[in-house]
C-alpha cells in the first residue's frame, strides 16, 4: 500500500520538473534568438548606412565638386589670359615641335639653348621677322610660350586627377559622370587644337610676304574651345553650388530668361570674334572711334572676292565686325538692365547684373582705349581678360535665373 503512493509522488514529480526543465530551455532560446535578430539588423543598417555615405552624392560632396569646377575654370581663364599675352608678345611660334612630357624640361646649358635657337632658325617667322634676333630675345620669348604650354598641362592634370579621386569616392552620379568624362575629353581635344594651331604659323608659304602668323580660323577654333570649356565648368560648378531661387514662372519671367540667354550668346560671339581681329592684327588698321577713318563705313569693307571672304580675312570688316558685335552686347546688357529694374529678383540676381552692366561699360572703354593707342600690350591684355570677366557674369546671370529643377 505503500508503493502506491510513492509511485504517484516520484511520477508527478518527474513530470513536473520535465515541465520547468522544458520551459527554461525554450526561455533561453527565444532569448538567444532575439538578441541574434537584433545583432544582424544592427549590422546591416550600419553597413548599408556606411555604403550610403561612401557612395551616394549628397550636399556636402556636391559642394566639394563644385568647388573643384570652380578652380578648374579659374585655371582655364589663367590658361586664356596667358595664350592672349603669349600672342601679343608674338611667342607663340618659339617652340616648333610638341612633345607631351620631354618639352616639360626647358633648355638648361648653352648648348641646349643654341640648338633649340637653331631649329627656331629654320622656321619663316625668324626669316622674315627676327632674323636679327639675339639669343636672349629667343629665350624671352621662349619662356612665354613654355609657360602657357606648362599651364595647359596642369590645367589637364586638374581635370584628369580629381575626377579619377572622386568617381573611385562615388562623388558622382550618373548625370555628373557623363559630364566630367565630357569635360575631360574637351580638356584633351584642347591641347591638340592648340598645337594644330601653331603648326599653321609654322608652314612656308613662298608665295606669300605677310608676317608669319597662326590661322586665324584654328586661332578662333582654339579660344572658342577654351571658353565653351570655360563655360561648361563654371555653370556645372555655380549650379552645385547655389540652389535655384524659388520663383514665381510668370510672363516678365520667362522674358526675362530669354533676353538673358540670348545676351550671353552674344557676348560670346563677341569674345569670339575678337580671337579674328587677334589673328589678323585688325586691331592695327584703323586706330580712330566712334568712326573708321573719316568714314562710318570705311570704303575697302568689302575689298575681297566673294564677298564672305571679307568677314574672315579682310582686317577692315573683321574690325567693323567686332566693333559692331561689342556695340550690341552693351545695348543688350543695357536693355536687360532696365528690363529687370521692373521686376522682384532675388538680391543676388540683381547683383549679378548690375555687376554684368557696369563690366560691359568698362569692357567697351578698354576696348576703345586699346584702339586709340594703337593696341599697347598691357591694355590689349587687360581687354582680353575683360572678355572672359564679361562672360563669367553672363554665366552667373542665367545661373541665378534658372528654373527649379522638378
Amino acid at each position: 500500500m505503500l508503493l502506491s503512493p510513492l509511485r504517484t509522488t516520484f511520477f508527478c514529480g518527474f513530470r513536473n520538473a520535465s515541465k520547468g526543465f522544458h520551459h527554461s530551455n525554450n526561455l533561453q532560446a527565444r532569448q538567444w534568438l532575439v538578441r541574434r535578430c537584433q545583432s544582424t539588423i544592427t549590422a546591416e543598417a550600419g553597413a548599408s548606412i556606411s555604403r550610403a555615405a561612401v557612395t551616394v552624392p549628397n550636399a556636402a560632396t556636391n559642394r566639394i565638386v563644385g568647388r573643384w569646377l570652380l578652380g578648374c575654370s579659374g585655371l582655364v581663364v589663367g590658361a586664356v589670359v596667358l595664350g592672349g599675352v603669349t600672342r601679343l608678345t608674338e611667342s607663340g611660334l618659339s617652340m616648333v615641335d610638341w612633345h607631351l612630357v620631354r618639352e616639360m624640361k626647358p633648355p638648361r646649358t648653352q648648348a641646349e639653348w643654341e640648338a633649340e635657337f637653331s631649329k627656331y632658325q629654320q622656321f619663316p617667322e625668324f626669316k622674315i621677322m627676327n632674323h636679327d634676333m639675339t639669343l636672349p630675345e629667343f629665350k624671352f620669348i621662349f619662356y612665354m610660350e613654355w609657360g602657357h604650354r606648362m599651364w595647359g598641362r596642369l590645367v589637364g592634370l586638374a581635370y584628369i586627377l580629381p575626377t579619377v579621386y572622386f568617381w573611385k569616392k562615388g562623388y558622382f552620379n550618373r548625370s555628373m559622370k557623363g559630364k566630367v568624362l565630357g569635360l575631360c575629353g574637351f580638356v584633351f581635344f584642347q591641347g591638340l587644337l592648340g598645337w594644330y594651331m601653331v603648326k599653321s604659323g609654322l608652314e612656308d608659304k613662298p608665295e606669300s610676304y605677310d608676317i608669319p602668323r597662326v590661322s586665324q580660323y584654328r586661332l578662333s577654333a582654339h579660344l572658342g574651345s577654351a571658353l565653351l570649356l570655360y563655360c561648361a565648368s563654371l555653370w556645372t560648378g555655380l549650379t552645385m553650388l547655389r540652389p535655384a531661387h524659388k520663383l514665381a514662372e510668370t510672363t516678365r519671367l520667362l522674358q526675362l530668361r530669354r533676353f538673358a540667354k540670348g545676351t550671353g550668346g552674344l557676348v560670346f560671339l563677341t569674345a569670339l570674334s575678337g580671337a579674328f581681329v587677334a589673328g589678323l592684327d585688325a586691331g592695327l588698321v584703323y586706330n580712330s572711334f566712334p568712326k573708321m577713318g573719316e568714314r562710318w563705313v570705311p570704303d575697302d569693307l568689302l575689298a575681297f572676292s566673294p564677298a564672305l571672304k571679307n568677314f574672315f580675312e579682310n582686317p577692315t570688316t573683321v574690325q567693323f565686325d567686332h566693333r559692331i558685335l561689342a556695340m550690341s552686347s552693351l545695348a543688350a546688357i543695357t536693355g536687360l538692365y532696365m528690363f529687370s529694374r521692373k521686376m522682384v529678383l532675388p538680391r543676388r540676381a540683381k547683383i549679378a547684373i548690375s555687376l554684368l552692366t557696369a563690366m560691359a561699360y568698362s569692357q567697351v572703354a578698354l576696348g576703345i582705349s586699346t584702339l586709340l593707342l594703337y593696341v599697347p600690350t598691357p591694355l590689349a591684355a587687360t581687354h582680353q581678360s575683360g572678355s572672359v570677366a564679361l562672360l563669367s557674369l553672363a554665366i552667373w546671370v542665367l545661373a541665378e535665373l534658372r528654373k527649379m529643377p522638378k
